[in-house]
């Protein structure tokens, strides 16, 4: 009998490995505080239980050193553009680089180019696992709204974002969709957090209701507007917000 419920339960573990992993995989909650920095060395001294730091600058002493502080941490990763900064920067083929997208040394990704980029983001996936990260912040994922120098539709982001929250859940990592507002209603469900930029100073965090609707985190930052024209609202629909520097230094002014 116990043998027979054995392979009983492997079969159903084996019916359904999103679940699986969704079991050991962190589900952050809304209302957690956090820290975002991704310039200079970590200020660990900022008392929050979530950092949010860049995946290749940091290794996985700097990692551990947060765990052993109480943290979870999150890997930063550009996913939707080619920086001529990165270790990986010769594995990009010169047809996927689009125009540049507006920050030194960075161009856009053809995201229609599954192929060749997956193994690449795959890669860097890898990385963020094998030095201990949490989850993976997944950035520059709303190419379909920019000048890119690709016709890049709605449906190939969707296609690519959902290939990247699958990639950092194979892996036992949560993932967060990076602003993409308008996809918010289609792509909650693969995502296991969101991060957003200025929804005050734009008037729409309304739109991220659905993640703390269904209990995930939504980790937000202001640049230019005072905490006394967001916090407020940001505390009634939940989300964890702050304001920072847009060069995302150590400093921070949580609400």
């Amino acid at each position: 009998m116990a043998t027979l419920l054995s392979l009983a339960a492997l079969a159903a573990c084996s019916d359904s490995p999103d679940s699986t992993s969704a079991a050991v995989r962190w589900q952050p909650r809304p209302g957690l505080a956090w820290q975002w920095q991704l310039d200079g060395k970590v200020d660990r001294s900022v008392d929050v239980p979530v950092y949010d730091i860049d995946g290749f600058e940091n290794s996985a002493d700097d990692v551990a050193r947060l765990h052993r502080d109480g943290r979870k941490v999150i890997c930063y990763v550009n996913v939707g553009a080619w920086e001529d900064y990165r270790p990986d920067r010769g594995d990009f083929p010169r047809s996927v680089l689009g125009r540049p997208n507006g920050w030194h040394g960075e161009r856009w990704l053809d995201i229609r180019r599954l192929e060749v980029l997956r193994p690449i983001m795959e890669r860097r996936f890898d990385m963020c696992r094998d030095k201990g990260f949490d989850a993976v912040e997944p950035d520059l994922v709303e190419g379909y709204g920019n000048h890119t120098g690709f016709p890049l539709t709605a449906h190939d982001q969707l296609r690519y974002n959902r290939m990247i929250a699958a990639a950092a859940r194979e892996r036992g990592l949560a993932v967060g969709l990076k602003n993409d507002l308008p996809q918010i209603p289609q792509l909650v469900a693969d995502f296991d957090f969101a991060v957003n930029e200025e929804c005050a100073q734009y008037d729409e965090c309304a739109l991220l209701e659905p993640f703390t609707a269904a209990d995930k985190a939504v980790f937000h930052v202001e640049y230019a507007r005072p905490t006394s024209r967001f916090c407020q609202a940001s505390r009634k629909l939940r989300l964890s917000s702050m304001l920072k520097r847009l060069q995302l230094d150590a400093w921070r002014r949580p609400c």
